[in-house]
């Protein structure tokens, strides 16, 4: 049996410079591949996420995207919806709407705008959300190494991963974290610490997550509930750029904006690499 030939890219999101953000693949044509087959293909690529263009079934979208981890599908995630947006408009996909594409997902429906060559997602709605149950901040103290008044604010921040998060006072301090994964168990924690005046990011932010031993080298989901809580609590401006990815070597730069009633998540996006998977 031939195998069939599909348009393939592997792009860097949350970065202008290559090699220095968050990997993402892209598989576009993906009609016809079976769930097996999109599972192998990510635990293959190892990537954070490899994602799959297929036609929309919702008729408000303007395409459908599949997103699989090593590990799982999950229902959203933001670097990926960056990133497959970006492909699919690099192969040839036209909006119905002049500078907004409308992404289909296992959460809904997704907005993505163009403003210029950065690309911007809205921040779906949390799924989850207010104060951390005192248990589990007390494991997430343990699980950090921290004392009891190193956790300055905390929030669960889940729209689709799971997301909870915990504010330290400073950027050095999320910086100097050295995790203990066992005590973390499978939580899939953000961190975020607020940087010194003049650095070109206003906040550090890092993404544990649990069960795997893994760091998250730039994370749009994340970033977008963290935006939603820390702008809604009065903890940061309605504008800010977020850094992540520091503490792996990478210089990711996330760009938030609350306009309205959204709070826009964006990024920059850069090729990598483009040819033809044969599956």
């Amino acid at each position: 049996m031939s195998a069939t030939k599909r348009r393939f890219h592997q792009v860097d999101v949350f970065s202008a410079k290559a090699l220095a953000g968050n990997p993402l693949a892209v598989v576009h044509g993906a009609e016809g591949m079976d769930d097996e087959t999109m599972a192998a293909l990510a635990r293959w690529t190892h990537l954070s996420e490899t994602t799959f263009l297929l036609p929309p079934t919702d008729p408000g979208a303007d395409y459908r995207v599949r997103i699989f981890t090593p590990f799982m599908e999950l229902p959203f995630a933001g670097h990926p919806t960056l990133g497959s947006c970006w492909a699919w408009l690099a192969g040839g996909g036209r909006p119905r709407l002049p500078g907004v594409v409308v992404q289909q997902c296992g959460v809904g429906l997704v907005r993505v705008r163009q403003r210029g060559e950065r690309l911007a997602f809205a921040a779906p709605p949390r799924r989850r959300s207010g104060p951390l149950e005192p248990a589990l901040q007390a494991q997430l103290r343990q699980a950090l190494k921290l004392g009891e008044g190193d956790l300055l604010h905390h929030e669960w921040v889940d729209n689709g991963p799971g997301w909870c998060a915990v504010m330290l006072p400073s950027a050095a301090a999320v910086l100097a974290l050295q995790p203990d994964w066992a005590a973390l168990g499978d939580i899939k924690l953000g961190v975020v610490g607020p940087h010194p005046a003049g650095h070109d990011a206003m906040f550090e932010v890092r993404a544990f997550i649990g069960g795997g031993g893994f760091e998250d080298p730039v994370t749009g989901s994340l970033n977008a509930s963290l935006a939603q809580w820390l702008i809604g609590a009065g903890l940061a401006p309605r504008s800010y750029v977020a850094a992540q990815g520091t503490a792996l070597r990478r210089a990711g730069r996330v760009h938030v904006q609350s306009e309205g009633d959204d709070i826009w998540i964006g990024g920059d996006v850069t090729p990598c690499i483009e040819g033809t998977l044969s599956l």
